[in-house]
């Protein structure tokens, strides 16, 4: 047996082979194989432990040098104009100074910039390092929202950034010829001396009451992360695609990824096949393959503080502000159809009534067969498959739907909460400007990958139970009894029942839901129905899912875009014992705090994307004022009636000012307008037509005018110098008195 090097002679070694320094490289120079290897790792980790080398990834490096290929930032240049770089690497104390090195058809760099580059060491007296430039991955400087305003040497920036006072300084020659009274997107240029903060106007955005505006301004004002810092950058750029070590192999299971046509990411794939077991007549084997986006983003790296900092990506209709980088997100991590992708799958069977028999997890590595979208599979099972579903329909899609038909009969027996509330579909033109509003649809496709994941996240909840590991639960607990008592005054002034007296269940508030379909109060019913219902959260203790009529759930389905799924799958992996990036100490510890944030971060992105909404349907709406519009009371305060169209869906106000030629009282336990003359109640759920008054896109708000309620034309409120005049109170009782005295 060749006898193993010394500690001197695998140093050196790593010295001169930089490029060459993982252990298969040092054991095949040296000659080291069979058992002799395990000496060699015993070597590595004492050189490792002295501090002469130090590990990165699966390589080692001699301890404080700077890896053969990194990633720089450029400093500015200086007096001589040459062009530094210092190193985006973490764990660097006392960067070294690095030349960068241009060579003939480099693009021209600047102070910001982030470069992938291959490093020299020459141990100089200016200068460590010598940089030879890979690609320009680009700047990543502070971002800046606001309006611009001219001033007599170039003009400032007013952010719109809610709670912010702080203006920036534009140069003439940074102004990129923006007017006064423009949205504008800059970015932070040089350090800041004195006087304000400058920076240059990179986007001209138009008027910031336009579309294009809308989910800008919403992200500035919820505070929404969207910019990464260059250090999640630089983890990002060096991420690579994952090897088959420790992984079962899935590749040959054909696996496919059913999402919305303009999807970018894509983080679960499915699969069903009948139960050859004679023990399970009509029954199905499932597979759930997510994307292990846990390899990548590792605990306490810088990936990993961001994604928990954002807690989940946040979509708008023209952009997404993703959790991950897209090289992640749209790319290594997502199951794009024909390339390797790790993955943790379950395995699931079930009987022919959708009853779950058993699970089994596995790291494995997939290679998805197709790349679907929701219309394009429904079509193909209802008679019209195109080219990339007609070879699939047979041995994979029709499996699906039959394994989706059995899942279908166990919820029903479950019967978890059944609303109907259609989802509102805002399509843009490519100048970001609403071009139509409609409801999506619900197909048996998107009901189908909805049972799939619900069925796979409650199978990691219970494997995570039996093998008694910390995790985040995602948790809905049942209404307060002050909820309760007011959907039951709702229910009984429709003429509708809700039990009383026993716990309740989800079964109960869909035999409310049943009787209202198809009637009058049917949508009254389903609003007043959600608002009852307490909000959703992430916690370490499991206190079930009241809607899903659940007792145990937890996200597991979604890593690319929810961090709550990112913990569960390193619990699983700790769990199993799959590898080092499984929850870290300190996650366990941290689990409420973070299960608090990422909930608090989730509740900031609804309301996000609701008012960014709001905002295009004000800019869709706002060429129509003065039209007509048929719609339901939605809300009713003691300030006015909230009114949502039936052709939009948009929420607009009548103020109470506006209601008509009388004074309104307010009955907040039956939320109920009610007229001091006519008697005339005002309610939600009733069917109103109104006029719109006005539409302001930059706030998104709507100002209707209530012309009938069901039917019956209403007199306007009389007008006084373009206000509303209602009649005070005093009035309405001394019209009363008169009214009695007559009679």
């Amino acid at each position: 047996m060749k006898p193993l090097p010394s500690k001197d002679e695998i140093r050196q070694w790593i010295i001169d082979n930089p490029g060459l320094s993982a252990k298969r490289d040092i054991a095949k120079a040296f000659g080291i194989k069979g058992d002799a290897r395990i000496e060699l790792k015993h070597l590595l980790r004492e050189l490792e432990s002295e501090g002469v080398v130090e590990k990165t990834s699966r390589r080692f490096r001699e301890a404080g040098t700077l890896p053969p290929v990194a990633v720089l930032q450029v400093l500015p240049p200086d007096k001589a104009g040459d062009l530094y770089a210092t190193p985006l690497e973490e764990g660097i104390e006392d960067a070294p100074r690095i030349l960068i090195i241009p060579k003939k058809g480099d693009p021209a760099l600047g102070g910001g910039d982030r470069i992938l580059a291959r490093l020299a060491k020459v141990d100089l007296d200016d200068y460590v390092y010598e940089a030879r430039l890979i690609r320009r991955l680009g700047s990543n400087p502070r971002k800046v929202l606001g309006v611009f305003r001219v001033g007599s040497e170039g003009g400032r920036i007013v952010p719109v950034e809610k709670g912010s006072d702080k203006e920036w300084r534009v140069a003439a020659d940074m102004a990129m010829g923006a007017r006064d009274g423009e949205l504008v997107e800059a970015e932070a240029v040089g350090a800041r001396r004195m006087g304000l903060p400058a920076a240059r106007v990179v986007a001209r955005l138009g008027d910031p009451a336009g579309p294009r505006a809308a989910s800008l301004i919403a992200i500035h004002q919820h505070g929404i992360p969207d910019a990464f810092p260059d250090a999640v950058m630089a983890e990002a750029d060096r991420a690579e695609p994952v090897g088959m070590k420790g992984r079962e192999d899935l590749r040959g299971l054909p696996l496919v990824t059913i999402d919305p046509v303009d999807a970018r990411d894509r983080d679960d794939a499915v699969l069903a096949e009948a139960d050859a077991d004679p023990g399970n007549p009509g029954g199905f084997i499932l597979w759930v393959a997510i994307a292990d986006v846990a390899h990548y983003v590792t605990p306490g790296s810088a990936l990993d503080r961001e994604a928990r900092k954002r807690g989940n990506s946040t979509y708008f209709p023209d952009r997404v502000v993703p959790m991950l980088p897209d090289i992640l997100s749209g790319d290594l991590c997502s199951l794009h159809e024909g390339v390797d992708r790790a993955c943790l799958a379950v395995r699931m069977v079930i009987d022919a009534g959708g009853h779950k028999r058993s699970h089994r997890f596995v790291r494995g590595m997939m290679r998805s067969v197709a790349s679907l979208h929701y219309a394009q599979v429904q079509a193909a099972v209802d008679g019209a498959p195109d080219a990339a579903t007609a070879p699939l329909l047979e041995p994979v899609l029709k499996p699906l739907y039959a394994a989706y038909a059995a899942l279908t009969r166990a919820r029903e027996v479950r019967q978890p909460l059944d609303l109907d509330l259609p989802e509102r579909k805002i399509e843009l033109d490519e100048e970001g400007r609403v071009v139509s509003v409609a409801f999506k649809d619900r197909l048996d496709a998107h009901k189908l990958i909805e049972e799939f994941m619900i069925l796979a996240n409650v199978a990691a909840a219970e494997e995570l139970i039996r093998l008694k590991r910390s995790l985040l639960f995602r948790v809905h607990e049942e209404p307060s009894p002050l909820k309760l008592d007011s959907l039951r005054e709702v229910a009984e002034g429709a003429g509708l029942t809700l039990a009383k007296g026993q716990v309740l269940q989800t079964r109960h508030l869909n035999r409310l839901l049943a009787q209202a379909e198809g009637t009058e109060f049917d949508e009254l019913i389903n609003i007043s129905t959600l608002r009852s219902m307490t909000q959703a959260y992430y916690h370490p203790e499991n206190f079930g899912h009241f809607g899903l009529a659940l007792q145990n759930y937890a996200h597991f389905t979604s890593p690319i875009r929810r961090y709550s799924d990112l913990i569960v799958h390193r619990a699983l992996i700790s769990a199993h014992g799959w590898g080092k990036d499984g929850l870290s100490v300190w996650d366990e510890e941290n689990l409420e705090e973070t299960g608090k944030l990422i909930s608090e971060a989730e509740r900031r992105s609804m309301a996000a994307e609701r008012d960014t909404t709001d905002r295009y349907l004000a800019a869709y709406l706002a060429d129509r004022v003065g039209a007509e519009f048929a719609g339901r009371i939605s809300g009713v305060q003691r300030f006015g009636l909230f009114v949502r169209l039936d052709e939009t869906g948009a929420d607009g106000l009548i103020p109470v000012r506006a209601l008509g030629r009388e004074f309104f009282h307010y009955d907040e336990g039956s939320q109920t307008l009610m007229g001091s003359d006519t008697g005339l109640t005002l309610g939600i759920g009733q069917k109103v037509t109104v006029r719109l008054a006005e539409a302001v896109p930059v706030t998104g708000g709507l100002i209707l005018e209530l012309l009938a309620v069901e039917g019956s034309v209403l007199k306007p409120a009389r007008r006084q110098g373009g206000k509303y005049q209602p009649r005070k109170p005093a009035q309405a009782a001394a019209k009363r008195r008169l009214v009695r005295k007559r009679r």
